[in-house]
């Protein structure tokens, strides 16, 4: 029998460079490390995407070997979306009203029409350019990557056309973005809709892959009440290690200020507002160690959530607020942190999540202050020294942490991170679990007995009908 001598596989992920943002880290490190593991790989992506976010140093992590086709999307660009969304904020009384409701109404019309999502545009493209490739060059396996989650769709079509194994990888559950997502506004007619849309990509795919382990059993009972033969497993998000120089630690800042730093986007999944009350509070007792504070928060952010922050106008801290920034000067900025902030919601299911960013807050040795619902976040962080565990329902324990770093800090009390072990959730390591579960795929292994992947310390959990 004659054996290809190259195995390759296709990438649908509507995020990619030189789009920005923790989005895309997943994709573009596992197509710069697989190569280093037997698997070339090729990207199916958008060519004139309507995000917010650019950022071309991560267009150097691309090999040279990676084949990237970028097909058009019929969506309006990302300024007209922001457009609706945001333009009412410029008018005032009766014309801020009807703009207002106009908004309403359009994002309520774009929800109805556009499933799961308005890149669900993109779809006619993508489908015609990937086949093309897939027609003229031999691939073993496709890994769809959402959200968006229109690109699972995209990825089980060509499945099913092609016949080639199908791994779905869910970055963030379907469930929890659209019950948290801004501007979606899911009726009963839409939610649906997407039960049906998920269903069908379910039962296409061989493989789920999640990024937590709570989340890898979500999608195995998801894919049960599909029917679908898929197992489910996860692979952490991780950090690249290239990305952080291990001169680096020279570059934490000396001074009075103690710098608490938060990196990505604040909205109501990652809310500022009980930092803000823990903040206050500790201002009330102790004026003097709030004083020595400054708080750093680069990203987006919601007009909530600047509002948010604009009650510590007041406070004796300090609060810089810096926009989007790329991912050089985001490590740099960790880098020059006395510590890292972790913001989750305390809401149904969030406690599933593990923000993409905390492997980078890893990577960067600073103190991690995590203020998130216990849950596999906590679980992932809770044995690095220097951390520090609150749960967002809890003002008075977030601020006496607060207090103790800063006044460990006044004391001159420099944290010590050099100990932590990060081998498992470096981006090489990752892509060789990610190679490993492919060659599994490829040898025809049977679902009952999936590789045992070791970030996620623990055996995938089965799914589906073949229990």
């Amino acid at each position: 029998m004659t054996q290809t001598t190259e195995k390759r596989v296709l990438f649908v992920s509507y995020l990619f460079p030189p789009v920005g943002g923790v989005g895309v880290q997943r994709a573009v490190k596992f197509v710069k490390y697989l190569p280093e593991h037997g698997w070339r790989t090729s990207v199916l992506t958008v060519e004139n995407p309507s995000a917010p976010l650019s950022d071309e140093s991560l267009c150097r992590d691309i090999p040279d070997s990676t084949i990237v086709r970028r097909a058009r999307t019929y969506e309006p660009g990302y300024a007209v979306k922001a457009a609706v969304s945001n333009g009412v904020s410029q008018h005032k009384g009766f014309a801020r009203t009807l703009r207002s409701a106009a908004s309403r109404a359009a994002r309520a019309a774009a929800n109805a029409v556009l499933q799961p999502d308005a890149q669900i545009l993109w779809r006619p493209e993508a489908l015609r350019k990937g086949m093309r490739l897939l027609r003229e060059t031999p691939h073993q396996a496709i890994i769809a990557t959402g959200p968006p989650f229109s690109s699972l769709l995209v990825g089980a079509t060509l499945s099913k056309r092609t016949g080639l194994p199908l791994i779905l990888d869910y970055r963030d559950e379907w469930g929890i973005s659209n019950a948290y997502w801004e501007n979606k506004q899911q009726g009963v007619l839409s939610n649906r809709v997407q039960h049906w849309m998920q269903n069908t990509a379910l039962q296409a795919a061989d493989v789920l892959l999640a990024t937590t382990p709570s989340s890898a059993e979500h999608l195995a009972e998801r894919a049960r009440w599909a029917g679908s033969p898929a197992y489910s497993t996860w692979i952490y998000n991780g950090f690249d290690s290239a990305d952080f120089p291990q001169h680096a630690d020279s570059e934490m800042l000396p001074g009075r200020r103690f710098r608490l730093t938060f990196v990505g986007t604040l909205w109501n999944l990652n809310p500022v507002g009980p930092v803000v009350d823990a903040v206050l509070r500790l201002a009330d007792a102790s004026p003097a160690l709030a004083e020595n504070l400054e708080l750093v928060f680069a990203g987006r952010r919601t007009e909530q959530q600047e509002s948010e922050l604009d009650r510590l106008n007041t406070a004796p801290c300090t609060v810089t607020r810096m926009p989007f920034v790329s991912h050089d000067e985001a490590v740099s900025l960790m880098r020059r942190s006395n510590a890292l902030l972790l913001l989750n919601a305390d809401r149904p299911h969030t406690q599933r999540i593990v923000n993409a960013k905390t492997f980078e807050y890893m990577a960067a040795r600073r103190p991690i202050f995590v203020v998130a619902p216990e849950g596999d976040l906590w679980d992932v962080v809770r044995d690095l020294s220097e951390t520090r565990l609150c749960r967002p329902n809890d003002p008075a324990g977030i601020a006496s942490a607060l207090a103790d770093l800063l006044e460990r800090h006044r004391c001159g009390i420099r944290p010590d991170c050099a100990d932590w072990d990060l081998s498992k959730f470096e981006r090489r390591h990752l892509a060789g679990e990610l190679a490993a579960l492919l060659d599994n795929l490829m040898a025809g292994a049977d679902a009952e007995t999936p590789p045992l992947l070791t970030s996620g310390a623990a055996m995938p959990v089965l799914g589906g009908s073949r229990e």
